[in-house]
């Protein structure tokens, strides 16, 4: 199955680098990918045209196969009473910085559940990979899209999603593991989330389906790869490891807290975007989510407000409020060029 699956991907190497909204620039998705890994850039916060561009632009950089990321989530409900709360409760954070809260929130990006658009664009640049973040599209868009000859992976946080996404006739599993930074791929945020490690994960779906396990949270080095691979992964998607890269989009900021992470930590919380996504703790953590808060609103309509607090911050030079996901395990990143990052993961790999 691990070797089908390299040779499905056209990839030497089990590596994937995850595709991080905002930090997986063209540059790295075609560094990693002419490395013998796959790189992968996310779409789900674009437009359906800057997809088109995003896309186009990875391939002036390689040849090689790259995947595509969509956040396929419930279509946002908004809530008026409960949007005025939350901004009620943002208020003095915003006067922190001479600013006021924002008279309503948006949505401020859709989802490809409803977006013929941007499948339409999947339909028509046909990318080697497409992926699936926060549930599944309506099944005729993943047979229009498994027809035109797209690899389709999509992610589980648990058995009931695994089994949901081969049901689907989905082509690989992301098996997301509680470590993993960034968004938790659940499919229900509103349901019971057994938090299960990338390990126990793994453990509890060999065997259980028969798509090829791809292995995703904590994962910093060759070594914690090839514990994957043990436990039945047939490769891992890596994101944190990468952030540190030159190639990234992350910010000075972020980059300054990977250097100085062993002073930090990372917790999991719904009240930056409306669901719970793993990042570096700060105070959109601490005090934007303390006890009390009113009821978040739904994602992504939450993330218009942290964006904005963050921006009133950021206009003061503060960063205190800024967003900067990593899994628990991303200290460990190491800034140096994504294809040399690659070929010391397969390095390690081999010694292990």
């Amino acid at each position: 199955m691990r070797t089908d699956l390299l040779s499905k991907l056209g990839i030497r190497f089990p590596i994937i680098q995850a595709p991080m909204a905002n930090m997986s620039s063209a540059a790295l998705a075609a560094a990693v990918s002419e490395a013998g890994a796959l790189g992968s850039i996310a779409v789900g916060a674009m437009t359906p045209e800057a997809a088109r561009a995003a896309i186009r632009a990875v391939r002036e950089k390689t040849a090689r196969p790259f995947q595509v990321n969509v956040f396929t989530h419930v279509p946002a409900q908004a809530d008026a009473a409960r949007e005025a709360a939350w901004l009620a409760w943002l208020r003095p954070h915003f006067e922190r910085f001479g600013a006021q809260p924002p008279a309503g929130l948006t949505e401020i990006y859709g989802t490809f559940v409803t977006d013929d658009a941007m499948f339409e664009v999947m339909l028509a640049e046909r990318p080697a990979v497409l992926s699936f973040h926060f549930g599944l599209p309506p099944q005729e868009k993943i047979d229009a899209l498994k027809a035109a000859g797209i690899t389709l992976f999509a992610t589980a946080t648990s058995l009931d999603e695994a089994r949901q996404i081969e049901a689907a006739g989905i082509d690989a599993i992301v098996a997301q593991g509680i470590e993993a930074g960034g968004h938790r791929g659940v499919f229900d945020p509103q349901a019971p989330d057994a938090a299960l490690s990338t390990v126990e994960l793994l453990q509890q779906l060999h065997g259980k389906t028969s798509l090829p396990l791809i292995a995703a949270g904590g994962i910093m080095d060759g070594a914690q790869i090839r514990t994957a691979l043990y436990y039945g992964a047939s490769a891992v998607q890596m994101g944190s490891a990468f952030i540190a890269c030159p190639e990234s989009s992350a910010s000075p900021h972020h980059r300054s807290l990977i250097a100085t992470g062993a002073q930090l930590e990372t917790e999991l919380t719904p009240v930056i975007s409306g669901r719970a996504a793993r990042g570096i703790v700060n105070r959109q953590f601490r005090d934007v989510g303390a006890s009390g808060h009113p009821p978040v609103p739904d994602y992504p309509i939450a993330y218009d407000a942290a964006k904005q607090l963050h921006a009133a911050a950021s206009a003061k030079g503060n960063q205190e409020y800024s967003v900067n996901w990593g899994g628990t395990n991303f200290a460990q990143a190491r800034a140096m060029p994504a294809a040399d990052l690659v070929a010391a993961l397969v390095a390690e790999m081999q010694a292990a």
